[in-house]
């Protein structure tokens, strides 16, 4: 019983790794290959990648990777506390709620300092 169900998935499993290397061989053969330079090099963020290192960078950048994490981090805090909402007692929702009023003060003065005004 045990070795049939394992029979069906190598079967699957030798179906799946044919039909997609079939896949890859076809575009490979028939694929249209132009070389480009603007295709071989590197992407970043809008910017040329052969200018000085020692250039200036914004620092709007900077602001928001630190707004996305945390952002992020609320998201993580956020998470365990819903899946386990119903265990909670009142006194972990006024937790939650202070947690909330803390970030939103946060997001509040930030937005007041024109940290969100890309200019």
């Amino acid at each position: 019983m045990f070795l049939t169900d394992l029979y069906a998935l190598f079967v699957y499993l030798i179906c799946a790794i044919v039909i997609s290397y079939v896949a890859f061989l076809i575009s490979y053969i028939f694929g249209i290959r132009a070389d480009d330079s603007n295709k071989l090099s590197a992407y970043e963020c809008g910017f040329t990648p052969f200018d000085d290192a020692r250039d200036t960078f914004e620092i709007h950048f900077y602001l928001v990777a630190i707004l996305f994490l945390m952002f992020d981090l609320e998201i993580s805090f956020l998470f365990p506390w819903a899946v386990s909402l119903s265990a909670l007692s009142f006194i972990g929702y006024i937790a939650m709620v202070i947690f909330f009023i803390i970030l939103t003060l946060g997001f509040i003065y930030e937005y007041k300092k024109g940290a969100l005004e890309w200019e």
